[in-house]
């Protein structure tokens, strides 16, 4: 029997027929949802128990932007940094050239493509994934490309464009003939990977081509896009080498703060200078950001390389060298390997706080608070995986809570994912997108719905299927659940066709009609789409 059936029984049977069915067990993760909501939770209190769950599931998604924005990315900025990688190179950069490689896509596709490892981990939730992935497709180029449109009219780049779409739809064609033989081989899987590295590999190549022919320098910014500000102009205008703070805020003397000051300082999540100046909407959805921050910083260490002491927060750091791999080892499939015992008498978690306590005291008694350690750079590494655990977490329990949700309101996978996950994965992109289009920098936004997107999908698919397999089991089944992903599918695949037509078409100048028309595009496929889940559109027999 499928765990959806549930709902047609007696409510008196549902706690016993959750825990009797081996379809209703939730696969990893902390938390049992369902035996929660249909075994603790009385009948009678169920739109509670929903109500409850909506809300930690958009704190889910809140703990998966701020892991990514603030933890993942700029350890990821400061690995690329010591490995001596130009941040005008391969997916980490942030630079204009790159336009849709850009590592503020890499950084908001973080959550996406955990996401989709931990649904393909379960073929009953492999249709969340492909919902997700092919969902937030068509919301990111058709409503943050349109609302980009509407925002500021400008003219697109039109070679990194064309290359982008073209590399979007054959991505989204291997993935259509995937779903249509309804399996994935391991040839397939790595095709994928190496299809994002060869387009990686193009990107490099036209960007050089591109600086050849400007004379080994980057191109003047266009007359409708204003000069991206140097790393110099921003310290100089922000002032940030006085603390972040300006300069009427540098102390007068040198001094020296105590371990406590810095402990203490270093885990504030709040700039209470900043916290005045903001609206008061800005301060609610602070408050609820804090307790996140507060785990976070207390768990992940981040390393800057555009400050003088690379953040280096000695007390703070050294306390890292104990919780960090103390989370790992819990948040590995959700503690499994953390409790387990050794020789039956000691735990994992008690053997990793002993080791880390050790190096901790070491690290303290061979640094000074003044000056970070040649050896900083591990604190990166460290920071990476530690966030890389925690947006893993995160992404486990969004999984199994919309698996619940659905079975609650018997709606299939796939819309689940075309929506709220879909929804959810884009809020990164949708404002970061927006953000910079009104700064004045549309073209680099409209690159970023197409270049972060391609690294969902061909790293999401192939990532996701490949850890799937075993020596034994080189195939894993994509079998699609509904006529809905057909349509998802061919929705996207149709709103890539259109921009590849409509934007050359217009002269690459993208104004507000462009935007409205893919906003109404988006609309008409969401109420298809919704129609298709409650069988008003069907296939006839």
């Amino acid at each position: 029997l499928q765990c959806w059936e549930v709902r047609k029984r007696n409510s008196s049977e549902w706690c016993r027929f959750i825990r009797s069915n081996p379809d209703c067990r939730l696969d990893g993760g902390f938390l049992d949802y369902l035996e929660g909501v249909f075994c603790v939770f009385p009948p009678r209190l169920l739109p509670l128990a929903v109500t409850l769950y909506a809300l930690w599931l958009l704190y889910l998604f809140i703990i998966l932007g701020v892991t990514a924005e603030k933890f993942f990315c700029p350890n990821l900025s400061a690995i690329s940094t010591n490995l001596k990688l130009s941040h005008n190179v391969a997916v980490f950069s942030l630079m204009f050239p790159l336009h849709g490689v850009t590592f503020l896509a890499f950084g908001n596709g973080a959550p996406d493509v955990f996401s989709a490892v931990v649904a393909f981990s379960d073929p009953r939730t492999a249709g969340l994934a492909i919902g997700a992935i092919f969902g937030a497709g068509v919301f990111v180029t058709t409503v943050v490309a349109g609302g980009i449109a509407l925002v500021k009219p400008f003219t697109a780049a039109s070679r990194p464009f064309l290359r982008d779409v073209i590399f979007y739809m054959v991505a989204v064609f291997l993935t259509f003939m995937i779903l249509y033989f309804g399996r994935i081989t391991l040839g397939e899987a790595l095709g994928y990977l190496g299809l994002y590295v060869f387009y990686v590999f193009t990107v490099v190549l036209c960007t050089w081509i591109h600086r050849r022919q400007r004379g080994e320098g980057l191109a003047p910014p266009a007359p409708w896009e204003p000069e991206m500000p140097t790393d110099a102009e921003e310290q100089e205008s922000s002032g940030t080498n006085s603390g972040d703070y300006g300069e009427e805020y540098r102390p007068l003397l040198p001094s020296r703060e105590t371990s406590l000051r810095i402990l203490t300082t270093a885990l504030s999540p709040l700039d209470y200078r900043k916290w005045r100046r903001k609206p008061w909407y800005w301060r609610l959805f602070k408050v609820f950001k804090v307790p996140v921050e507060l785990v976070l910083l207390l768990t992940v260490p981040v390393v800057d390389p555009d400050k003088d002491d690379l953040n280096w927060k000695r007390p703070l750091n050294c306390l890292h060298v104990l919780t960090s791999p103390l989370l790992c080892i819990l948040t590995l499939k959700s503690g499994t390997y953390g409790l387990y015992q050794i020789q039956g008498i000691f735990p994992v978690w008690g053997l990793v706080t002993l080791v880390g306590s050790f190096l901790a005291i070491i690290t303290f008694i061979t640094t000074s608070n003044e000056e970070p350690p040649k050896y900083h750079c591990v604190f990166a590494f460290l920071g990476f995986l530690a966030s890389a655990m925690w947006i893993n977490a995160a992404a486990t329990e969004l999984v199994n809570i919309l698996r619940t949700l659905g079975i609650i309101f018997q709606l299939s996978n796939t819309v689940l994912g075309l929506t709220l996950l879909a929804w959810g994965n884009s809020i990164g992109d949708t404002f970061s997108d927006l953000t910079m289009a009104r700064q004045g920098y549309p073209r680099m936004a409209f690159s970023a719905c197409f270049g972060g997107i391609i690294f969902n999908i061909l790293v999401g698919v192939g990532l996701g299927c490949l850890l799937q397999m075993t020596s034994s089991q080189l195939v894993v089944k994509l079998e699609p659940d509904s006529l809905l992903v057909w349509i998802l599918a061919g929705a996207l695949g149709l709103s890539l066709v259109f921009s590849f037509v409509s934007v050359p078409a217009q002269c690459f100048q993208l104004g507000k009609a462009y935007g409205v028309c893919l906003i109404l595009y988006y609309l008409a496929f969401l109420c298809v789409a919704l129609l298709t889940e409650f069988r008003v559109i069907h296939l006839s027999a």
